[in-house]
């Protein structure tokens, strides 16, 4: 049986690819914050024996390390850096604020490092071996032209960077590492007038998940499987 591990597992995007590969027999390995307060999550892990819910603050590495000794014996074919923040309300130029930026950073790049870093052992000793991380064109250089949303932005560049530089580093092993961009998406974080469901980013981020090749190894892609620029 195949294994995925989900941060950010109880709401949005990593709630839906949790359905997704629970539904079609993968063991889901679904980390969030607060288990017991994950309602929804809860409903799927009573519904489906080969979900388990495990306790991860991404930002908390003494629970990361925690949880990599809990796991130390699987083999996780696919390790995704989900669970992610928008950051501060206001984000434009002349609204700095250093630390909710630093926080920002925290969990949307430096989490999915320190998780990468943790779990690397499992994901070699996997059938698949990839490592994704949820990007964004936010995060694309060549694909800003409305500026803004600085500490969004600058911790998904980081991110895509962290993702290609895991592509080159762990190369030698076999495993794969790509950033995904889900699209914008009808979340909490994206909003209600986000063009597209998240059953259908799921769907589409499960497909290029189970499509990817080494060749694919270093890139940002979307829901439809192109590659997006960095």
């Amino acid at each position: 049986m195949s294994t995925i591990l989900i941060t950010g597992a109880n709401r949005g995007i990593g709630l839906e690819l949790a359905r997704c590969f629970v539904r079609d027999d993968w063991r889901v390995l679904a980390c969030c914050r607060s288990p017991e307060l994950s309602d929804e999550l809860q409903a799927l892990a009573a519904q489906h024996d080969r979900l388990s819910m495990h306790r991860l603050e991404v930002a908390d590495r003494a629970q990361i390390a925690e949880l990599a000794t809990q796991l130390k014996a699987e083999a996780i074919d696919i390790l995704v850096n989900n669970a992610g923040v928008r950051g501060p309300l206001n984000q434009g130029f002349g609204e700095t604020d250093p630390d909710a930026w630093l926080e920002t950073f925290k969990v949307n790049c430096i989490a999915p490092m320190l998780i990468s870093e943790a779990f690397v052992e499992m994901v070699a000793r996997s059938r698949l071996r990839i490592i994704a991380a949820v990007g964004s064109v936010m995060g694309s250089i060549a694909e800003n032209s409305s500026g803004g949303h600085y500490a969004y932005r600058t911790s998904k560049a980081a991110v895509h960077m962290v993702a290609k530089g895991l592509s080159v580093d762990l190369a030698d092993r076999g495993i794969i590492s790509v950033a995904l961009h889900p699209g914008w998406v009808r979340t909490r974080m994206g909003g209600a007038e986000a063009p597209l469901s998240v059953e259908a980013s799921a769907q589409g981020v499960k497909k290029v998940l189970l499509g990817l090749s080494i060749r694919d190894s270093g890139c940002l892609i979307d829901p439809q499987g192109t590659k997006r620029a960095w």
